[in-house]
């Protein structure tokens, strides 16, 4: 449970880094480039803690998918990006791949 717990914190810092790398404008404004360094470090940082209790296939898998996914609807609602059919198909594969892997790891 705790490893888990850890994963979805670094998942969070991971899209608050990534987002504020898109504010950042290149890492030409300040308070954004501090966000990406906080967040990506607070992101390692826990998922490093997740692979003490998550093996390190699954917790990359789930950390990298669903922070994918993530990204995407920060995208399109903070930045209103357009997001088309493939987009959300391949969202959709992404999560029912975690999915898989989760019910894999309870299956073994």
């Amino acid at each position: 449970m705790k490893g888990l717990l850890f994963l979805f914190i670094a998942i969070l810092s991971e899209v608050v880094g990534t987002s504020s790398l898109k504010a950042s404008e290149g890492l030409t404004k300040v308070l954004p480039s501090i966000g990406v360094v906080i967040g990506f470090a607070s992101a390692f940082y826990f998922l490093s803690l997740a692979l003490k209790h998550i093996p390190l296939g699954t917790a990359y898998a789930i950390w990298s998918g669903l922070g994918t996914a993530l990204t995407v609807i920060v995208g399109v609602i903070v930045w209103k990006e357009k997001v088309g059919l493939y987009t959300i198909i391949g969202i959709l594969l992404i999560i029912c791949g975690v999915v898989l892997l989760q019910l894999n790891k309870q299956a073994a």
